[in-house]
């Protein structure tokens, strides 16, 4: 019988053939489809009570909240891209990191977060945390020595995006990593904006990883998930409170998911090339005031990005900033042809948010312009468009502030 191909099988071969075949396989059921098919049940049936203890022992497939075939084909894939040993998939990216944080947290535990960071994460860390007794300290973490200083006994978890959410500033990971394993904690690290096709976590030191599967992974805007990519022993913790607490991912969802990644090596690597060339487009406009990009050549912490991101184009994010008149902002969306607001990212076709509206709209004033978020910040995720196309529709579109 020929032997089917599973990633990760030794032979080297390249990234775009193997994710492919990544999760194909599915255990217990002895069935080695074309494609995999959507296991649309909320349980699998049992003859016997023999049965029903043998497939417990084994840990199959019972009820949906426990495990499913999709699940776990989608873990699979999430697993390779990560280089990860296992993962777990979750409703949502935020299911994901608040499942993560209140299974490894516990009253009287110190964390340090990425002052920069995603709104949402940061009212998880204030609100939820909070109710834990858990003692959340935001900070810079692009000065790994004040990080070092603070540190604690305590001190459990350090909690990053690789590149920030919206102004794109890099966490120096490896050094992080060095710090928070003096002390036996862990690093978490937040991958959705820059997608393990650009850079791999667990290969600078990272504890967890988490995707929001929604964005650039599933790439198609109709699905919603999250992943934690992490060792076997940390994923066989945080997978009963996932249970308990009802995150675990969909069949349907995790079916779309799956089917996206198998393209994300022709979407996800355009994409972030083509981000830097409207990145370098804007940064040469005079009616842009700043533009935050990695691949730019006066990106603050150029070298840094050079050591750590493997694809050129390095994130498929960008933000730019224009006078703070939100007026004249509107005009420039109304006159977008190709790019248009929605409040979420990673989709094919560009999107443009404004993060003082919607991902910071709760985030205090003095504490995102301290930031460095305005309300003349624009964050754009750039789709699969030709890049002359959308370089030219953002230059007529910002005649506006002429």
């Amino acid at each position: 019988m020929k032997k089917r191909m599973e990633a990760n099988d030794g032979e080297g071969y390249k990234r775009e053939s193997e994710i492919l075949y990544a999760g194909g396989f599915i255990p217990d059921l002895g069935l080695k489809p074309e494609t995999v098919p959507c296991f649309l049940t909320t349980a699998f049936v049992m003859d016997d009570l023999s049965e029903a203890l043998e497939v417990k022992k084994k840990r199959g497939y019972t009820y949906i909240r426990t495990a499913n075939p999709n699940r776990t084909a989608l873990a699979q894939a999430v697993s390779y891209l990560e280089g990860g040993e296992s993962s777990l998939i979750f409703s949502s990216g935020m299911g994901a990191i608040t499942t993560a944080l209140i299974t490894l947290l516990a009253p009287g535990d110190h964390v340090i977060c990425n002052e920069d960071i995603y709104g949402e994460t940061f009212e998880v860390m204030t609100k939820v945390m909070s109710k834990m007794s858990v003692d959340v300290e935001f900070m810079d973490l692009a000065n790994p020595a004040a990080v070092k200083k603070a540190i604690r006994p305590a001190t459990k978890m350090i909690y990053t995006e690789v590149i920030s959410n919206p102004t794109l500033t890099l966490a120096d990971l490896r050094s992080l990593a060095a710090i928070i394993h003096e002390t036996k904690g862990v690093l978490m690290v937040d991958n959705t904006f820059t997608t393990p096709l650009a850079i791999r976590p667990l290969d600078f030191g990272a504890d967890l990883v988490m995707n929001s599967l929604t964005k650039f992974l599933n790439g198609h805007s109709d699905a919603m998930g999250g992943s934690i990519t992490a060792r076997a022993e940390i994923i066989d913790k945080i997978q009963p409170f996932s249970m308990l607490c009802g995150t675990p991912g969909d069949p349907f969802s995790s079916w779309l998911i799956y089917r996206g990644l198998h393209t994300v090596e022709l979407r996800v690597p355009k994409q972030m090339t083509t981000a830097a060339k409207l990145a370098e487009a804007l940064r040469a406009d005079k009616r842009v005031i700043a533009v935050n990009h990695p691949s730019l050549p006066d990106y603050p912490q150029r070298q840094l990005a050079a050591e750590m991101f493997v694809d050129q184009g390095r994130s498929a994010m960008l933000s730019f900033t224009v006078a703070e008149d939100i007026e004249r902002i509107d005009r420039f969306m109304a006159n977008l042809h190709f790019a248009h607001y929605a409040p979420t990212l990673g989709g094919i076709r560009t999107s443009l948010s404004h993060p003082v509206t919607s991902s910071h709209y709760n985030v205090p004033d003095a504490i995102r312009r301290q930031r460095g978020i305005t309300p003349g910040m624009i964050r754009v995720s750039v789709g699969i468009e030709n890049a002359d196309d959308l370089i030219n529709d953002f230059r007529r579109a910002l005649e506006i502030f002429n």
